[in-house]
């Protein structure tokens, strides 16, 4: 049975892309820095408790992965952002957000890579609407997204000889717990945000592609825009 990695896979976007494959048929071994026990309950779901910001956490979780010969699919979900004027932003957020956001993603892509090849899989990596723009109170987190969408355009054409696909996939706002700690929402109104599983319906729909088709970079949008700034 194939085996997907998906970083983030305890709520938001990650639980929404592990349910769906786990419906497909899928093993998932979901990573996340806290995972409710029961927040999937599926035989075929394992859990690895790791702060993908924290290199010495990551590097122990590697070899775990590293001896799974079923894995022949990476989504890289999880991140954060902060969204104010760049120098209130601390030194340390910088960091960890760089760390999350970039650093992992490439990482858990190089160490998984030849597994990857071996199994003609794919690399889903989760970007954002900001990864295809400039905007104000946003410059770290645009540099990572946009450094991610980079990095999988390049490593798509250095990999699609072995018959791996890499996409990148920019979601605009998505109803998520990503917004619980900033100072705005996206709009309750169905047509003004995306949902969790608008993400899923495009991973799947990727999936069930002709072999030798592939979509390497996607952008999902609501079709009207709007946010709620919080009181």
């Amino acid at each position: 049975m194939a085996t997907a990695v998906i970083t983030g896979a305890s709520s938001g976007i990650g639980k929404a892309v592990s349910l769906r494959l786990l419906e497909f048929g899928y093993d998932v071994i979901g990573i996340s820095r806290n995972i409710d026990k029961n927040a999937i309950d599926h035989p075929n779901f394992s859990m690895l408790c790791c702060d993908l910001s924290d290199e010495i956490e990551l590097n122990a979780i590697i070899p775990l992965l590293q001896t799974d010969p079923s894995i022949s699919i990476l989504c890289n979900i999880a991140g954060f952002g902060v969204f104010k004027p760049y120098e209130e932003i601390d030194t340390n957020t910088i960091s960890k957000m760089v760390a999350l956001n970039l650093n992992a993603p490439m990482i858990l892509s190089n160490v998984l890579l030849k597994v990857l090849k071996f199994n003609q899989g794919i690399i889903f990596n989760i970007t954002s609407i900001e990864a295809l723009r400039s905007s104000k109170f946003s410059a770290i987190y645009t540099a990572t997204k946009t450094g991610l969408r980079a990095f999988s355009q390049s490593l798509f054409e250095e990999v699609r000889k072995s018959g791996v696909n890499v996409v990148s996939i920019n979601p605009d706002m998505t109803d998520t717990s990503f917004f619980d700690e900033l100072r705005f929402n996206p709009s309750a109104e169905f047509d003004k945000r995306l949902e969790a599983e608008d993400i899923a319906d495009v991973i799947q729909n990727i999936l069930e592609m002709r072999n030798g088709a592939c979509i390497t970079d996607i952008t999902i949008r609501p079709q009207k825009f709007a946010i709620v700034k919080k009181s």
